[in-house]
């Protein structure tokens, strides 16, 4: 349940941050601005299919949970690397320590707990 409510939390404030950045500044970060806007889709499809369960949709979350950690690591590293691609932060910049790193913690999270979900499912 926390980790539901940890990705729906992630939906509102990636989504609402990128909406307003986009709608109000784009020409200033527009890299940045979409990649948040993607992040949000992303942290939107994984709770969608939190929410609805089943087999089919453990799969999709943890792929997309893998995309997700995939993301986060390498945007991370690119505005490491190079800060002036990014004028503005993103959700995943430096590995999400603007959300308290919440971004890097948390498919490892989702991970852990669908892999061991599905491990508790199957019949012995």
């Amino acid at each position: 349940m926390l980790l539901l409510w940890l990705y729906a939390v992630m939906v509102v404030g990636a989504v609402s941050r990128s909406a307003v950045q986009i709608s109000t500044e784009f020409d200033k970060a527009p890299l940045a601005y979409s990649l948040s806007a993607v992040a949000g889709v992303v942290y939107g499809f994984i709770t969608y299919s939190l929410v609805r369960g089943g087999e089919t949709a453990r799969r999709a979350a943890l792929v997309c949970c893998a995309a997700e950690l995939a993301g986060v690591l390498i945007v991370g590293t690119w505005t490491l690397v190079e800060p002036s691609a990014f004028p503005d932060a993103t959700v995943w910049s430096d590995y999400g320590m603007g959300y308290l790193f919440i971004p890097v913690l948390l498919p490892l999270s989702a991970m852990y707990w669908l892999r061991k979900a599905r491990a508790t499912a199957r019949p012995a």
